[in-house]
């Protein structure tokens, strides 16, 4: 696949859903959720350098996007109202993140629950093992 195949032919940012859809010229689209976005983003604040340095985000639930920069030919910036900005969001990589979405997101919800961790920042988990 090319860099162009990855390229979306349409972004639509649905603030009131919090969700960026995608639309693709061969009729593919995804929806990602400002949350899912923002926890997954690429940035070195969020991955780390390499898989030991990963930051878990937690209380993301209600981020919203605030902005959306070009980025060249190959990708977005995405601002969000947290003041995150430092992710670049390749085409390949947005695909990847529609494409793997289920998969992520359920790891993601495991991750947060064995942290005693939660999606809503005005709560915390508290696990007990019996």
């Amino acid at each position: 696949m090319t860099e162009d195949s990855f390229r979306p032919s349409q972004i639509l940012v649905r603030k009131k859903n919090r969700q960026l859809e995608l639309l693709y010229s061969n009729q593919e689209s995804f929806s990602l959720s400002f949350e899912y976005l923002r926890i997954n983003s690429p940035s070195a604040e969020v991955q780390g350098h390499n898989s030991k340095e990963e930051k878990l985000q937690y209380g993301k639930k209600n981020v919203g996007i605030s902005k959306i920069n070009r980025v060249g030919n190959y990708a977005i910036q995405l601002v969000f109202d947290d003041d995150h900005d430092s992710g670049i969001y390749s085409w390949e990589y947005l695909r990847y993140l529609g494409i793997n979405k289920e998969s992520l997101w359920s790891k993601y919800l495991k991750r947060l629950s064995e942290e005693g961790l939660s999606r809503d920042p005005n709560e915390q988990v508290l696990n007990f093992k019996i």
